[in-house]
Formats: structure tokens, C-alpha cells, sequence
């Protein structure tokens, strides 16, 4: 199971995190959002980082190539789409796509089966936010043959991480609010104890 912590906003979390072990770091370009950072604060943040970690910026309702320029221009390596996005308008993008699903617990989840060539992210539903609430949906309503295979988001934290884990073990799992002290702002210590559960369950897993 990877690890996304979204919502970076300073070069002192990032850095801790891809020490601790993220696999991905997330960057909001959505102005809506507590957790919004420019593209110019973000590519200074990008250039101090290691090459392994996967650098994501997320966008909602920007024009595909609006997204191109901007991901070469601050060294993105994939985007996350939220908003209305279509088949022909993921392809469109030139970097790896993850595209979001916000889900209640009616949701039909055959509306998967619709794309191609992208990333499944499964986020929370909620009329307050795109995301970042840290509320999270019944994950026991994924398809079990989805599981292993989507991006699981909302909710997640160091409560529920191994039981998590261990029930739904999805491909990846994406954080934001869980690991803060306030919007935008990592907590150093619950970022340690996230990690030190999670690497636990890998070698257990191994």
C-alpha cells in the first residue's frame, strides 16, 4: 500500500515526509481550498525534493492545457482531477492522470467501467468541500475486485490505518487533515506515528 500526503504547503513538510516514507506528495491548485499553495511556492517546494517521490498537483475545473504548461513548468510528474471531468478531457493531459470519484453510499460504482487510462481516486462526498474534510464514506461498499486497485481518500487516519490495511488494503491511500496541527500545516509527531504504523504493516505483510 502507497502512501499520498496532500495538501503540502511548505518545504519543511515535504521534507519530512518523503524521509518518513511517502511514496507521493499533493500540491492544491484550487482556490477554494484551506490547503491552496501557488504554482510558484510549489515548484520551490518541488526542487528541494528527492526524485522518487511522485510530485501531484490538484486541479479542478482548469483547462487541460492550462494544466499541461503549468505541470512541465513546475515539475509535476501526475495530476488529480476533481470537477467534471470527461474521457476525452483526460486525454488531453499529458501526465499520468488520477481522476476522483466522490462517493455516497448510493453510488455506482459501474460509472468506473466508463474510463480508461487513468487512476481511480474514491474521496468522500461532502457539500462543504471537493475534499480535505476527513470524513470518510463506508468502504466496506467498494467491490471487493476494486480494492487493490483504487486510491482510497477521506477519513484516513492513524485510528483506522491498519484495520484499513488490513479489510480493504487499497493500492494507495491519500491523507490530508488527519496528519495537521491546522490547514496546510503537517503535525511532525502524528506524521511519525502514521508512519511507523504503516511501515510496520508492510513488513508484517511481506
Amino acid at each position: 500500500m502507497r502512501v499520498k500526503i496532500c495538501g503540502i504547503t511548505n518545504a519543511e513538510d515535504a521534507i519530512l515526509c518523503s524521509q518518513l516514507g511517502a511514496d507521493a506528495l499533493g500540491f492544491i491548485f484550487y482556490k477554494e481550498s484551506k490547503r491552496n499553495i501557488t504554482y510558484s511556492k510549489a515548484e520551490e517546494i518541488i526542487q528541494q525534493l528527492p526524485s522518487f517521490i511522485v510530485k501531484v498537483g490538484v486541479f479542478a475545473e482548469q483547462q487541460a492545457d492550462a494544466i499541461n504548461t503549468i505541470s512541465k513548468r513546475i515539475g509535476l510528474n501526475a495530476v488529480q482531477l476533481y470537477g467534471d471531468v470527461t474521457q476525452s478531457y483526460i486525454n488531453e493531459i499529458n501526465l499520468p492522470v488520477i481522476k476522483c470519484f466522490r462517493i455516497k453510499n448510493n453510488f455506482d460504482f459501474s460509472a468506473l467501467n466508463h474510463f480508461t487510462n487513468c487512476s481511480f481516486l474514491l474521496d468522500t462526498f461532502s457539500d462543504k468541500a471537493l475534499g480535505g474534510t476527513g470524513e470518510s464514506f463506508d468502504w466496506n461498499i467498494i467491490p471487493i475486485e476494486l480494492r487493490n486497485k483504487i486510491i482510497l481518500a477521506g477519513g484516513i487516519s492513524i485510528n483506522n490505518i491498519k484495520c484499513l490495511f488490513n479489510n480493504i488494503n487499497p493500492a494507495a491511500v491519500d491523507l490530508s487533515s488527519s496528519v495537521e496541527s491546522t490547514p496546510g500545516k503537517k503535525d511532525a509527531a502524528k506524521l511519525k506515528i502514521l508512519f511507523n504504523k504503516i511501515n510496520k504493516l508492510r513488513y508484517i505483510r511481506c
